[in-house]
């Protein structure tokens, strides 16, 4: 029997979706505030550097019911700040606005947080519910929550393949695999994470721009791996429309928006990558690459998701063969006309 709890939480995870891609790197929380089994203000974290979700819930209560707030229950998808940043303290308005029951899905693994909003809550005499649903809520942050608790970002590897396992010829034409729907879908994808990495072979031959024209919404930072910068200045990641950093073993520049960022050679590449995206913030990497570089993501055991698009109607007779996933499991299927893609996890 699904409780009570659940369903008001349930609510705050589908209005924190609402904001994907439009946060990072905040998380992406809902709140609403409830009365006698009743929803009088609900919100959510709409932009980053915008009001948080108990905010725009409070807001949102209508002025005939203001005076309901001090006697409603507060359900939140992740603990309430206690610091200031780009926002005061949600704990703080909680307390001003005598809530008296606030019940969380989540702690907050951020520094600054981390069970300080829930001690700050209960300081002031707040009663405080926790775990409410807790894996749905921490799922829906899996990019925060990966980048906080392991220090990298979250990993989705992602590849199109033909019914036979190929995903490209061995020629230098470039093999359209996935369907105009499937496409629309991979745009969408890319709208939802900090960055999008390509290799120099993938950049060269099929000269991407590497954005999500055919869906509104954030472009991705492009990460280009060229040790020996190969790609022609004219290339489409080279454009200077979105920001792009081209890991190199040659220089270190900044020219445009394009940032030229020298790698060791006493180090693995994956490392470094990851390594400058947890030092300026990129929560998420959806790696599009040609199996080369996807295979490195997977043989160091740096990925978190694989989307594999496999159109079942497409075969040829040689090609490139795609990645090796090892160690994987299932989740899921999705069917759309030719295409089936299937969603995998590490064992």
């Amino acid at each position: 029997m699904i409780q009570t709890a659940d369903i008001y939480m349930n609510r705050c995870i589908e209005l924190a979706s609402m904001a994907n891609g439009y946060v990072a790197p905040n998380p992406m929380v809902g709140a609403v505030l409830v009365y006698n089994d009743t929803i009088i203000g609900e919100g959510y974290h709409e932009k980053y550097g915008k009001p948080h979700a108990e905010v725009n819930c409070i807001n949102s209560v209508p002025a005939e019911n203001k005076h309901l707030i001090s006697v409603s229950t507060l359900y939140v998808s992740l603990e309430p700040c206690a610091h200031y940043g780009k926002t005061p303290p949600c704990a703080n308005l909680i307390i001003e606005n005598k809530i008296p029951n606030v019940v969380i899905g989540c702690r907050d693994p951020f520094a600054a947080v981390n069970g300080r909003g829930i001690a700050m809550l209960q300081d002031a005499g707040v009663k405080v519910t926790m775990s409410v649903i807790e894996n749905k809520c921490t799922l829906l942050n899996k990019r925060f929550f990966t980048f906080h608790k392991y220090k990298r970002p979250y990993i989705i590897l992602k590849w199109a393949q033909t019914s036979n396992g190929m995903m490209a010829t061995k020629s230098n034409q470039r093999l359209l695999i996935s369907n105009d729907t499937t496409n629309v879908l991979v745009h969408k994808w890319r709208s939802e994470e900090a960055a999008i990495m390509v290799g120099s072979s993938t950049a060269i031959k099929d000269n991407p721009q590497l954005g999500n024209r055919l869906y509104s919404g954030h472009q991705p930072l492009r990460l280009v791996l060229d040790r020996g910068l190969k790609i022609e200045m004219n290339s489409k990641v080279l454009d200077g429309i979105q920001s792009t950093v081209v890991f190199n073993n040659i220089i270190q520049k900044k020219q445009g928006n394009t940032l030229f960022q020298l790698l060791s050679e006493h180090k693995p590449v994956i490392e470094q990558v990851l390594e400058f995206c947890c030092k300026n913030g990129i929560q998420s990497i959806l790696v599009e690459g040609g199996s080369t570089l996807l295979q490195l993501f997977i043989n160091g055991n740096y990925w978190d998701e694989a989307r594999v698009i496999t159109n079942k109607e497409l075969f040829i007779s040689e090609g490139l063969q795609s990645p090796v996933l090892n160690k994987k499991l299932l989740n899921h299927e999705e069917h759309y006309l030719s295409d089936v893609i299937s969603y995998y996890t590490p064992e």
